[in-house]
């Protein structure tokens, strides 16, 4: 009888990614999965994300991707990616990233996920690549096999640019109660589309899940597209208490959606000094900068990936002084009780010490 190999561990961040493997999955767009060189196994929760640090020509920088894979798989992760035009680190990652490279990673990370034991009816709406965390939610409910109620919508220009249409159309075809809809804007040239044509409307919601009502929506994709997706369902009297997103572009807010700013407002004229305790480095700033600007004048590498405080990469502690920041999401209140701070939104307020 052959022995139980010995258990390899959980994954963590000071040990690199090796990519295994990279699946084309639409125009511009692959699936790029990685696994732990030692064999250890990973746990997230899904709808999670990565952030990776990329040799770029012009010197490392550091992405954020949400997870595409399901944590009920735990050998390996994976990521659906997307260059867009402008593209300059996903575009590197499709061109040059191949298996058996290793790349540093930090994570996971992200509030924009299901509680493992998550049984609601559930909503996930999406558009382009931001599909991803779609595709880990849909896939773990898939793999529990119990309680799965979902309807997922996935909004594309044309069909041949719907992101992992043949994985969800592949779990939709066993499991009924995994109800699949995709809308494009425009047919491909030579090819017939006997779906929903045009764009996401309170119509076409209506007729795709009729109980909209009654479930938790979850939705990810362009700011444009996810600002349409909530007027449309604060026009129909949907519970906003049950609606999540996520987006990795900066947040667009207005007077009514209730962002609180303290009274106290950073001072270019007013000079501050940050020191970098692990790194021996001091240096004088003002209280405009942010810690994370500051730590790059002095030649540091904080990792960092949005830079306006949703992803949370840039988490370190402070452990003296004060700083004044106003984030997006991307630190919990017990990590700030606990003294940590997010590098790229904290202003400092006279002389602060931080753990990096």
């Amino acid at each position: 009888m052959s022995a139980i190999p010995p258990d390899p561990g959980v994954w963590t961040d000071d040990q690199p990614l090796e990519c295994c493997s990279i699946v084309p999955e639409a125009p511009n767009t692959a699936t790029i999965s990685f696994v732990a060189p030692g064999g250890a196994l990973f746990r997230y929760l899904p709808g999670q994300f990565l952030t990776l640090e990329l040799p770029l020509p012009g010197g490392a920088e550091w992405r954020t991707y949400t997870i595409s894979s399901s944590p009920s798989r735990p050998l390996g992760v994976s990521l659906t990616v997307k260059a867009q035009p402008n593209s300059v680190a996903t575009r590197w990652m499709l061109d040059n990233l191949r298996p058996g490279m290793l790349i540093r990673a930090k994570g996971p990370n992200g509030t924009f996920a299901l509680a493992p034991n998550a049984c609601e009816k559930f909503l996930f709406i999406s558009a382009g690549s931001g599909v991803t965390p779609s595709m880990s939610m849909t896939t773990y409910l898939f793999d529990r096999g119990t309680d799965i109620d979902v309807v997922l919508v996935t909004c594309a220009r044309r069909p041949s640019e719907i992101v992992c249409r043949r994985t969800l159309e592949w779990m939709a075809a066993r499991v009924p109660s995994i109800k699949l809809h995709f809308i494009v804007e425009e047919e491909d040239p030579f090819d017939v589309w006997t779906g929903y044509r045009g764009r996401l409307s309170q119509i076409m919601l209506g007729s795709i899940a009729p109980d909209y009502l009654e479930r938790h929506v979850y939705c990810c994709g362009p700011e444009p597209f996810m600002k349409s997706v909530r007027d449309m369902l604060v026009a129909l009297g949907f519970d906003m208490s049950r609606y999540f997103q996520e987006s990795f572009t900066q947040p667009l807010y207005t007077d009514t959606q209730g962002l609180q700013l303290e009274d106290f407002v950073p001072d270019a004229a007013d000079a501050a000094e940050v020191v970098f305790e692990t790194s021996g480095v001091t240096m004088q700033c003002n209280q405009t900068d942010t810690i994370l600007r500051v730590a790059k004048a002095a030649g540091l590498n904080i990792p960092s990936g949005c830079t306006f405080g949703v992803c949370g990469t840039c988490m370190i502690q402070k452990t003296s002084g004060e700083v004044h920041m106003v984030h997006n999401g991307g630190i919990s209140d017990e990590d700030i009780a606990d003294g940590y701070i997010l590098a790229c939104c904290s202003h400092p307020i006279g002389r602060v010490t931080v753990d990096a």
